[in-house]
């Protein structure tokens, strides 16, 4: 007979909605620079598919699996995403200081996109797995399974609800956060892959990002310095 154990569920629920929030995040930042965030989501979405099948058919491999080969992966797609980003924000920078405005399209890089949105996903949801692994050998399995798919369905609706509202951020602002956000993950689980304690844990994204916006915005200032937009003819 299956019973439900409210804690259980609710601290399956809660881990689900914490560990890929960040994935969202990412989604969004990975697609700042793209017409659509469809390559990104549909890389999430596998890798998190995948995460899930494996934990299904072999639970203890998948915590046994070296958990800082993925981390490093996801550092070196982040990073390399990260420096393409960048380019982009620069771009978006110059076109902003025309007269006119921006214009013009930016260049498509969907494998990337569908890259960095896998790797992200793979890694959530493998923290996200094994804490619902562990609540499911101590004998709360249907609980943490309803708890997981509740804060998986919850989450998904949420980013339906805002996807259009932040893809009306102003382009330029949007791939300055989106860089940060990249750069920011790309060293924070570099560092776990290399044995770093973060101080705070997670909470030491906020300082990266926060650090990460005023280098990239640095970094811009002294592109358009260097290289000042032409006049139009």
């Amino acid at each position: 007979m299956l019973t439900l154990y409210v804690p259980a569920l609710i601290v399956a629920f809660l881990v689900t909605v914490l560990e890929l929030t960040e994935v969202v995040a990412l989604v969004f930042a990975l697609s700042a620079d793209q017409a659509s965030v469809r390559p990104g989501a549909l890389g999430a979405t596998a890798g998190t598919a995948m995460v899930a099948l494996i934990a299904l058919a072999f639970g203890a491999v998948l915590i046994a699996f070296p958990h800082s080969y993925l981390l490093w992966a996801s550092a070196i797609v982040l990073a390399a995403f990260g420096a393409f980003l960048f380019r982009s924000t620069l771009r978006s920078y110059r076109r902003a200081a025309r007269p006119g405005g921006a214009g013009g399209t930016a260049p498509r890089h969907s494998v990337l996109q569908f890259g960095g949105g896998f790797s992200v996903g793979a890694v959530e949801s493998t923290e996200a797995v094994i804490v619902l692994l562990a609540l499911t050998a101590a004998g709360y399995g249907f609980s943490a399974l309803l708890g997981a798919i509740a804060g998986g369905v919850v989450l998904v609706v949420a980013a339906l609800a805002v996807h259009e509202r932040i893809r009306r951020i102003k382009v330029p602002w949007l791939k300055l956060g989106g860089t940060s956000l990249l750069f920011a993950f790309a060293v924070f689980w570099g560092g776990e892959a290399a044995g770093v304690a973060w101080p705070g844990g997670d909470l030491i994204l906020v300082p990266l990002v926060l650090g990460f916006a005023v280098v990239v915005r640095g970094a811009v200032a002294l592109g358009l310095r260097s290289a000042p937009p032409p006049q139009p003819a």
